[in-house]
């Protein structure tokens, strides 16, 4: 059995493209209440990520379980999902002109118990833009529930002059390239 302790629809939407069958269930975690501001950005997403796996644990014996989470840190600064218009295009105007980094944590929990985990960080560059021209991206691609306030596989990516991405699905939220290589290890027959 293999369970996807998220209910995003683009995290599920990528573990779809695997072929496997699967079932998605909502943590049974508080992200807030676990985050610690003494963390970094990457610890923040790592941490994240395994409690989400282990989450289920107890309710799953015998499960693979896979969490997953993403951070879009600007330097030692996380910009959450914006969840709103406003939110939105405040934060693509922090971003504007800069280069951040989009953290995307795995963490593969096995029936025995251990771990297995990846971290992918993908630099972006966004290029110098106006408020207005923001409002406008916000309004057509409306990037309320995304790390970052953008949805590259849309209109976002005409916010970037560059992407530096080891792997193009860790940028919409599940690194498909590393968890291939762990389910294939936990006996997991991908095409």
């Amino acid at each position: 059995m293999l369970i996807l302790a998220s209910t995003s629809r683009y995290r599920k939407a990528l573990l779809e493209r695997l072929g496997l069958p699967f079932s998605a269930l909502a943590p049974a975690c508080d992200e807030e209440a676990l985050k610690d501001p003494h963390w970094s950005p990457q610890e923040t997403a790592e941490r994240l990520a395994l409690a989400k796996a282990r989450s289920l644990a107890d309710h799953h014996p015998g499960a693979v379980i896979i969490g997953s989470d993403q951070v879009c840190a600007l330097g030692n600064d996380i910009l959450h999902k914006p969840g709103t218009p406003e939110n939105a295009v405040r934060h693509l105007l922090r971003l504007s002109g800069q280069t951040h980094d989009l953290i995307t944590a795995l963490a593969v929990m096995a029936p025995d118990g251990s771990v297995r985990t990846h971290t992918d960080i993908t630099r972006l560059t966004m290029r110098p833009l106006t408020a207005e021209a923001l409002q406008r991206y916000v309004a057509a691609d409306q990037p309320l529930d995304c790390a970052g306030a953008y949805k590259l596989e849309l209109r976002g990516i005409t916010l970037f002059s560059t992407i530096a991405s080891a792997d193009q699905t860790a940028i919409v939220g599940l690194p498909l390239m590393a968890l291939t290589g762990i389910l294939t290890d936990l006996g997991f027959a991908i095409p």
